[in-house]
């Protein structure tokens, strides 16, 4: 691997992290985001036998193979995979271009870093993805903390969207900023854009905006965003998993969106079309228990009818103003339990559906969504709804689909 050819001495002085974090880069470049057997790989013998595995210099063995497999039926993915040698070919045209340490020079450079798991940077939000938690992020931006989910609003929609929709998504950003909240997009035109820079103007948070880029971090693209990403990275993040110079594909625009839905509490979709890449995020968030919102349009707008078939659908909450948006998000019964004089108890704010799912929740052996919505006289979309946001109070856990009360309820 060039770049990487280092003295056995000067090895050994590497800290167990540094080690992690050089596999990682590496690691990044030789697999694509959600490479589902690599990620397995990964969580199985760690990132720097991973490493060594994935280039052929190790063998992986039988039990490693059967943990592989054990690990994709956990996250109920079977994906077609005859054995570590298929994937090692697949992975075998990339192992020449791997240069760790020459992509983190490069982010150097840039003023920016490497961010994997364990670091204090590392949004831990990511871990609700499962075996799909990214392997790390390339991130340039000042070095503070990507706030928790609750204080993280996903705005995303149409690249061609109309006046209205970047009105709305302006608007929306602009007031959840003031707010205290961080709006996290793609960095895309559209209502990508005009959420950023609605963000951006509002001004009130540490980090008002937070970019998911489908490329490398050390290009601004699309080139007609430059100065707004440029900006991005000097008032909030500049995120991407992919490492420096990585082209953004369209398949790689998909893949990052499950990461805007998890880094967010609720993911705003303002307008779509029928087929439309913000309804895909919007699958990310609804599977893994976060809340969608999406704002109505005309009927006679082809970009509002994603938005319409979410609502149709039952997927989604119809929010209008950004007050419902952040109420979405837990915040106000936050703060309405902060100004009691008596100590604020998790439950403090809830709505009444709320208080009557948590107490169809069992203790112990988790209950799936129709059990709960026939014990708590609920439709099955309340349900999801409620337990998404019971989950993000901690007050409901999941368990492969199934849902119980945590120990903080």
């Amino acid at each position: 691997m060039n770049g990487t050819s280092k003295g056995a001495t000067e090895l050994a002085e590497l800290t167990v992290q540094e080690k992690e974090r050089i596999a990682r880069a590496a690691l990044s470049r030789l697999m694509e985001p959600q490479d589902i057997v690599g990620l397995a790989l990964v969580r199985a013998v760690g990132a720097l036998d991973a490493l060594g595995i994935a280039t052929g210099e190790l063998s992986a063995g039988a039990s490693v193979e059967r943990e592989i497999t054990a690990l994709l039926s956990q996250d109920g993915t079977t994906p077609t995979w005859t054995g570590m040698a298929t994937s090692q070919r697949r992975w075998a045209p990339r192992v020449r271009d791997l240069a760790p340490e020459r992509d983190l020079a490069t982010m150097r450079r840039l003023g920016g870093r490497l961010v994997i798991p364990g670091d204090e940077l590392w949004p831990g939000q990511l871990a609700d993805l499962g075996l799909q938690e990214p392997l790390c992020l390339w991130w340039r931006g000042p070095e503070r903390p990507i706030p928790s989910p609750r204080r993280i609003i996903a705005v995303v929609g149409s690249r061609d969207s109309t006046s209205y929709g970047a009105s709305v998504a302006g608007d929306f950003a602009h007031g959840l900023a003031q707010r205290g909240y961080s709006v996290v997009s793609g960095g895309a035109y559209g209502i990508d854009a005009h959420a950023h820079r609605g963000a951006l103007s509002g001004g009130a948070s540490d980090m008002p905006t937070i970019a998911v880029m489908a490329g490398g971090v050390d290009r601004f693209y699309p080139a007609g965003n430059e100065d707004l990403l440029r900006t991005v990275t000097h008032q909030g993040a500049l995120i991407a998993e992919v490492p420096p110079g990585s082209a953004p594909t369209r398949y790689r625009f998909l893949q990052r969106n499950r990461l805007i839905a998890a880094l967010a509490s609720v993911t705003v979709v303002v307008e779509a079309r029928w087929r439309s890449g913000a309804l895909n995020t919007a699958h990310h968030a609804e599977s893994i228990g976060r809340i969608v919102a999406t704002v109505p349009g005309s009927i006679h707008s082809a970009n509002s009818a994603g938005c319409h078939r979410l609502l149709r659908d039952g997927g989604a909450v119809c929010v209008t103003d950004v007050g419902e948006v952040a109420e979405l998000s837990g915040r106000s019964g936050e703060w309405m339990a902060a100004d009691k004089e008596t100590p604020a108890e998790p439950q403090d704010g809830l709505s009444l559906e709320d208080l009557i799912l948590l107490d169809a929740l069992p203790l112990r052996s988790a209950s799936s969504v129709d059990k709960l919505a026939t014990v708590a006289g609920l439709s099955p979309d309340a349900v999801r709804a409620g337990l998404g946001r019971l989950g993000l109070l901690g007050l409901a856990s999941s368990e492969r689909g199934a849902w119980k009360r945590s120990g903080n309820a």
